[in-house]
């Protein structure tokens, strides 16, 4: 039966689609340490108080990254070149989603809006993220091979999508609302796209790798695009919405340590 968790198993089983899926990840999870170390560092004088969270962001995306190439080398497997297609992050920025690296290579002050620019594109890709997460933790939180690294990088996603809710919310009791809720309803929709194309993309270099037939790709990607009618229907809106969470202060401490892979 096609589900899930056999594509998952079929990947995770291969060393070539496993080094691919990894380095797509650790890719992926090294951008976004840049963007927030170089976030932190340029946040508005009104707002560095929230400059450790941020690094603290940072530090765990940075730490997802040496985990899944950690993951590689307990395998014996070096990183692989990551597709441009399958580079999301860089096709967010591409697309104006987020702050440019342009933006965040000079050394010039953020404004209040540029953070709630970054808090609402964060909100929509780390529910992505955490969603992603939570479906390996369902499969694979016991898998003794990356079990530890599935628990870890999934409770890190839950505390940045918490932290993204409280800031987000006394930033928008603070009077950003209108524009809080403009700017994610932009991110959301250019992210649903972006994201299925990239899932179509990672689906089809994993099919050349594994020997999928034509009729097994053919279902896999009619699952992508599928989930992309839900989404431009109305599931977008899960993205946009903000609750305040049960976890509060998520990101008010030091990064945990990364696990160990013998």
């Amino acid at each position: 039966m096609l589900s899930a968790k056999s594509v998952f198993q079929e990947i995770l089983a291969n060393d070539e689609s496993f080094a691919l899926f990894c380095s797509i990840a650790a890719s992926g999870e090294s951008q976004g340490g840049w963007e927030n170390a170089r976030i932190a560092a340029l946040v508005p004088d009104s707002e560095r108080e929230l400059a450790p969270k941020i690094t603290r962001h940072g530090a765990d995306e940075d730490k997802h990254g040496r985990i899944f190439n950690a993951l590689m080398k307990k395998r014996g497997l070096d990183p692989v070149p990551v597709p441009p297609e399958t580079d999301y992050t860089m096709l967010l920025e591409k697309n104006g989603i987020g702050l440019a690296h342009e933006q965040l290579g000079r050394d010039e002050r953020l404004t209040v809006q540029d953070i709630v620019t970054y808090l609402s594109h964060s909100r929509v890709t780390e529910q992505r993220a955490s969603e992603q997460m939570q479906l390996l933790r369902k499969h694979f939180a016991d898998d003794p091979d990356i079990g530890r690294a599935v628990r870890q990088i999934s409770d890190d996603e839950d505390n940045h999508l918490a932290y993204c809710h409280e800031e987000l919310l006394r930033f928008a009791y603070a009077g950003h609302g209108r524009a809080i809720q403009r700017t994610l309803r932009a991110c959301a929709l250019a992210e649903i796209r972006i994201y299925r194309d990239v899932s179509l993309a990672v689906m089809a270099h994993m099919g050349r790798i594994l020997g999928w037939s034509g009729a097994k790709s053919a279902v896999l990607a009619a699952g992508i695009h599928a989930m992309y009618a839900y989404e431009r229907m109305g599931g977008w809106r899960r993205m946009v919405s903000l609750k305040m969470p049960e976890r509060r202060d998520a990101l008010g401490g030091p990064a945990s340590a990364a696990p160990e892979f013998a």
